[in-house]
């Protein structure tokens, strides 16, 4: 992923680039493995079910795809080793990593917050970034650079009550962002963030399906309305692309107005 040419020639090409999308297997993760595998990337799948990420897989090789299926916890370290060794080795190298594997599995008062459950949403938001930052970036450095774009959250930048454990960890991961960026620039890594609002996800399933929290949420949304997954995939490409070639350190807000107001 090089500075672009004088002829001003459209960047936003990904056909034969090779990304890693981890939390592939539903929700946002999916939307965006699809989006690459439909712009002629070859796309590598992680997640923690073998049966969701195979079907997922299976979407990608109706696209003419061949996926590399790689099942594991981002939150465990040799789990992403070896998912990156085993890109090296089929791969060669890799161009772009999509962070997306993260949980957020409780809506409760900060007060009645366990430590496991603190724990459990730091270590795979928070850990499990860093750990496939790492390992990617080890090999973009070896391959001469490449793009990561750390799905974070508005969470990460406006609080929510009962979410103190996932915006904690959003927080972070923008953070983890902007300091690898400033670490990685000049040896070719791009690393910025991508902050989804409220989507149409399993994760905001139960939200979006109660009364009271409905409301309170299309209330904070200028354009009235959840998100399609599918319209974060091209800000996800545009990130991933050397159409954002001067990004790095960036934090891109797709919020329908959210964190505007």
């Amino acid at each position: 992923m090089n500075a672009p040419s004088d002829s001003g020639s459209v960047t936003f090409d990904l056909s034969g680039s090779r990304v890693w999308v981890t939390g592939a297997s539903r929700g946002l993760g999916r939307a965006m493995a699809l989006g690459f595998a439909a712009s002629g990337a070859q796309v590598a799948l992680t997640a923690r079910s073998a049966d969701a990420v195979k079907e997922v897989a299976a979407d990608i090789e109706v696209l003419g795809g061949s996926p590399l299926v790689l099942v594991g916890s981002v939150s465990d370290a040799d789990s992403v080793q070896q998912a990156v060794a085993t890109i090296r080795a089929e791969w060669g190298g890799l161009d772009a990593l999509v962070n997306c594997a993260g949980v957020s599995p409780m809506f409760k008062r900060a007060e009645l917050v366990e430590d496991q459950e603190w724990r459990h949403v730091l270590d795979v938001n928070v850990t499990g970034s860093f750990l496939c930052a790492r390992e990617a970036g080890k090999l973009m450095l070896d391959d001469g650079g490449g793009a990561i774009v750390n799905i974070s959250s508005i969470h990460g930048q406006v609080g929510m009550e009962r979410m103190v454990a996932y915006s904690a960890s959003k927080g972070a991961v923008d953070a983890l962002t902007r300091t690898l960026a400033l670490e990685w620039a000049d040896r070719g890594i791009r690393v910025n963030t991508l902050s989804p609002g409220y989507f149409e996800t399993d994760m905001t399933e139960a939200l979006r399906g109660h009364k009271k929290w409905r409301g309170h949420l299309l209330s904070k949304i200028p354009m009235g309305r959840f998100g399609a997954p599918e319209e974060i995939v091209s800000a996800a490409l545009f990130l991933a692309s050397d159409a954002s070639g001067f990004m790095t350190g960036a934090n891109m807000v797709v919020d329908g107005g959210w964190t505007a107001a």
